[in-house]
This record gives C-alpha cells, sequence and structure tokens, in this order.
C-alpha cells in the first residue's frame, strides 16, 4: 500500500562588456511583458519555515519577487524523488503541496520537476539499494509506474508541464545513463518510454519534457550528440514526449570577449535547436542562469559582461517560435544555487541571478525584460 501524507491528498575572462540596457522599471514585471508576445517568465522557488532566510515563497521578500514577475514557478527540490519518496510505500507531498498553493493563491502556474531525475546520485538511497526480487521487470514497472500515476492522478490537472525524465544522457560519452530501476527494465530506453507513456495515459493533457543541461558552450557537442540520439529514438518509438527543456545553466570562462564567445558558439547551437524543432519538439529554458565564477569581482563590470552574453544567449533562443516558457533558476543572488556549487575565489556571491543580494534589479533583468519586449509573438 502507498502511503501519501493529508496535505498531498488536499493538494491532490572576458573583456569589459559593451553598453547593456536599462534596468526595468520594477512595476514592469518580467511576465506582464512576456504576456505581451504569448510567452511566460517564470522561476524556481522553495519552500521554507516562515521566517527562514530563503529563496522560499514564505520569505517576504523573495515572495515579492516572485508575485513582481512570475507567470510560472517551477520547486527547485521539492517535487524530486529525495524530497517526496523517504521509502518505497511513501510519498510525503506537504512543502510541495504548499508551494502549490501558493502559485495558485497568486495566479501563477506550476512545473513539475521531476517525475525521474536518472542520476543515481540523486536517488534516494533505498532506491539505488532495492532488491527487484525474481521478476525485475514487473517489480520496476510498479515501483516506477506507482510513481508517475500518483503524482499525474494528484496533480495532473494542477501542473502545466511535467519533467518527466531529467539528464539521463552522460555529458561527455552522450550515452543513456544506467542504474538499479533502468538495470530492472532491461535498458533505459525501455524504462524511459514506459515513464513518458505512463505520465502520458495518467495526464493527458499536460506537456511532456525531457529535460538536460547541455550547453551551447564548447565541450558539450557529445552530450547534445547524445540528446538529439534520445529525441530522435522517442520519435521513431512513438514516445509522448512534447518538449526539450534546455536548462540553460550558461556560463563565461574567462578566456575571451562576449563577442567572440557567442561568435564560436551560436553556429552549433543553432545546429542543435535546429535539429530538435525539426523533429517537430517545443522548447522550454527551464533552470536559466549566468555562471560568472571566473570573472573579475568587481560587480558593475560583472554585471555588464553577464548581462551582455545572456543577450546574446536570450536572443537566439527567442529566435525560435517553438519558445514560450523562459524560467530562471532563482531570481536573487543571496540564494543561487552556484555560490555552493562554484563558489567564487574571492568568496562574493556569483551575480547569476536577475536581482541582487539585496533583492534589487540588475542588469540582468533588463536584459530579460528587453529580449521578451523584442521577441515576436507566439
Amino acid at each position: 500500500m502507498t502511503d501519501i501524507t493529508r496535505r498531498g491528498l488536499l493538494g491532490a575572462g572576458a573583456a569589459l562588456a559593451l553598453p547593456f540596457p536599462a534596468l526595468a522599471q520594477a512595476a514592469e514585471g518580467l511576465n506582464a511583458v512576456a504576456k505581451t508576445k504569448g510567452m511566460r517568465f517564470g522561476s524556481c522557488f522553495a519552500w521554507g519555515a516562515p521566517g527562514a532566510d530563503r529563496g522560499s515563497f514564505a520569505n517576504p521578500k523573495y515572495a515579492e519577487l516572485l508575485k513582481r514577475d512570475c507567470g510560472i514557478l517551477v520547486p527547485e527540490n521539492e517535487f524530486k524523488w529525495q524530497a517526496i519518496r523517504p521509502d518505497a510505500k511513501t510519498f510525503n507531498l506537504d512543502h510541495f503541496s504548499d508551494m502549490l498553493d501558493f502559485a495558485e493563491a497568486n495566479g501563477m502556474t506550476m512545473r513539475g520537476h521531476t517525475l525521474l531525475w536518472h542520476k543515481t546520485q540523486y536517488f534516494p538511497k533505498w532506491l539505488n539499494e532495492y532488491d527487484f526480487g525474481a521478476s525485475p521487470i514487473k517489480e520496476a514497472e510498479r515501483i516506477l509506474g506507482t510513481h508517475i500515476r500518483t503524482l499525474c492522478k494528484l496533480y495532473g490537472n494542477r501542473i502545466v508541464s511535467f519533467d518527466v525524465v531529467n539528464e539521463t544522457v552522460e555529458e561527455g560519452s552522450g550515452a543513456l545513463r544506467t542504474s538499479s530501476l533502468s538495470k530492472a527494465f532491461g535498458g533505459a530506453e525501455a524504462m524511459l518510454d514506459f515513464a513518458y507513456h505512463t505520465a502520458r495515459e495518467h495526464a493527458p493533457g499536460v506537456e511532456l519534457v525531457y529535460n538536460d543541461y547541455m550547453s551551447w558552450e564548447p565541450g558539450n557537442e557529445g552530450h547534445r550528440y547524445g540528446v538529439l540520439k534520445l529525441l530522435e529514438g522517442f520519435r521513431k518509438r512513438g514516445v509522448p514526449c512534447d518538449t526539450l527543456g534546455v536548462q540553460s545553466h550558461i556560463g563565461l570562462t574567462g578566456d575571451g570577449t562576449v563577442g567572440a564567445l557567442v561568435s564560436r558558439q551560436e553556429k552549433p547551437w543553432r545546429t542543435f535547436l535546429d535539429s530538435a524543432t525539426q523533429m517537430g519538439y517545443r522548447l522550454a529554458v527551464t533552470e536559466f542562469d549566468v555562471d560568472d565564477h571566473l570573472l573579475p569581482g568587481d560587480p558593475k563590470i560583472r554585471d555588464g559582461i553577464v548581462a551582455n552574453y545572456a543577450a546574446a544567449y536570450l536572443e537566439i533562443m527567442f529566435s525560435y517560435p517553438q519558445l514560450r516558457d523562459v524560467l530562471a533558476w532563482g531570481m536573487c543572488d543571496r540564494f543561487t544555487w552556484l555560490n555552493g556549487y562554484k563558489p567564487r575565489k574571492d568568496k562574493t556571491l556569483q551575480r547569476a541571478t536577475p536581482y541582487n543580494d539585496q533583492y534589487q534589479p540588475k542588469a540582468l533583468h533588463g536584459v530579460i525584460r528587453d529580449a521578451f519586449a523584442g521577441a515576436a509573438a507566439r
């Protein structure tokens, strides 16, 4: 028997930058501009206790940024297996339910991230060690099927988009990752196909996404090839995947001007996006931020470089009419995951998001606004 908490049931080195756009007026939210083009802007956010210093809806200052700028939200971690599946029989959805309630109370839609993050280091311990018994395929289908069916039935009419699978392609080789779960299925393809068909059956009106971080920076060619191979396989096998989620954790290496970097990266990146869209996939920017850990310390210089690099990237992405949703991976530098993942040597915070650590808009905010304002209507 599967246990679901009560709340879950109720909630069933670069050169100096070129000039960058002026900061957007705080009164004009980013999603308001996006809506004029048939698009949406949003962000990830977290659960937090009242008064906690987090990028949470319970932090009044952070909540104000979300309400000002966002029309769509996604939980940063609170919908992942590690957060909601303490064991094989239990779903703990209390935190996610609080987050969904906040989104709906403020007129925002919600993405579901993710039904399966296929990286073993992010599996719950019990899943990595699970004994699938004498009939592993049957038991694997039961474990994964129960997870997907439960969440789709609870939230299929409240969540507009599911990242059905996240990061199943190896960065270097482009091969599909293996895990206890994929081995029990007899292979990763069988597991992936089952996941998408199950999600479509139980959430028929929801966008189904494959989400990954294959980046436009050099060195990611194998990763991009593997993602295209996966997407091509989906089409050949009739797998119901609608959209490629392009995480867009972009970053500057510090080894050239913004113009030189963009000139080198744009053509292969467009080739990748062209290949995906020509197969009939839509695009979503699901986790946008700009890693600045190798840039100079002066915040004005950093902000200018980040803004110009982001402007070039967004111009490319927005040129594809298949793109509708754009979500930042956090709104405020104070809470960006990059401060822990790629800390700066000078101990200052990364300036990776639209707002600084004092909740004030930066040049990046203006760049995002101008990208929406200049986009063709969808």
